[in-house]
């Protein structure tokens, strides 16, 4: 009896654990199908319900590349949806919502300046 009560504990610990389904390095890198003018790399980790990380946008054209950004946010309580804001050294800053689903984000800009793409699919690198 006490071995199934014990079993039963653990798996009550494991259904409530925390996913962290946005730590990682996400970018339109290998974008198939797709003409590509810039690379967007975005590389954040999940503590609980907060994200930090960084992110920059690469390109041949002088005016798209961004540096790096800041990024700072939060995810929501069901942890496929988080809040972010993308700050760049001059104090510049943007937000956007990221969506998680099985291994890709959908980036989407809220508002802000214009330093990052309006939406955006990225594919986890690593």
């Amino acid at each position: 009896m006490k071995k199934i009560l014990f079993i039963a504990f653990l798996i009550s610990l494991k259904s409530f654990s925390q996913h962290n389904g946005f730590s990682g390095t996400w970018s339109n890198e290998n974008c198939k199908d797709c003409k590509k003018e810039y690379v967007f790399t975005i590389t954040i980790a999940q503590s609980n319900y907060a994200i930090v990380g960084t992110a920059e946008i690469t390109s041949e054209h002088k005016e798209l590349n961004s540096g790096v950004l800041e990024v700072s946010g939060y995810v929501y309580p069901h942890g496929d949806k988080a809040q972010i804001k993308l700050k760049d050294k001059d104090g510049i800053s943007s937000s956007a919502v990221l969506l998680t689903d099985e291994g890709v984000i959908q980036f989407t800009k809220r508002g802000g300046a214009d330093i990052v793409p309006k939406e955006v699919i990225l594919k986890k690198l690593y």
